[in-house]
């Protein structure tokens, strides 16, 4: 019995770390977004950037941050380059989902596949990061 509970806790212990493991080795960023009573919420994302775009994906539409671009959509994005801020916009059709999750699959390899076991990102949705003075500029 002894064995058993020693074997179980290993395995235990094996799927935290392999978990950790996938989830923050690298490529993540952190984003700060601003909830519904004016808090500051901190979150660690994956992202993308195809053909210099940035892209982030909402595991569920309750995501508590991307709640909060719904009645906020500012954004900071902070990565290796620093601090960015960016308008957050929602691509809630089948296509987004298509594409952040093949953007993820893509530059996360065997990381995504492994949290794909364990989430279920059937109801994910893609998030296009807009640069907030790109949208300043515009007239």
């Amino acid at each position: 019995m002894k064995l058993v509970l020693i074997a179980a806790g290993a395995l235990v212990a094996a799927f935290v770390a392999v978990t950790g493991w996938a989830l923050e080795s690298g490529g993540v960023a952190v984003i700060e977004t601003r909830d519904a009573d004016g808090g500051m919420r901190t979150t660690r994302v994956w992202y993308a950037e195809p053909d210099g775009e940035l892209w982030l994906e909402a595991g569920t539409p309750e995501n508590p941050w991307f709640v909060d671009v719904q009645g906020d959509p500012a954004i900071t994005f902070t990565s290796d380059a620093g601090p960015q801020q960016y308008v957050a916009r929602a691509v809630e059709d089948p296509s987004g989902h298509s594409r952040i999750r093949s953007l993820l699959r893509e530059k996360y390899g065997l990381r995504d596949r492994w949290i794909a076991l364990i989430f279920d990102t059937s109801r994910s949705i893609a998030v296009r990061l807009v640069p907030a003075a790109q949208l300043k500029e515009s007239p």
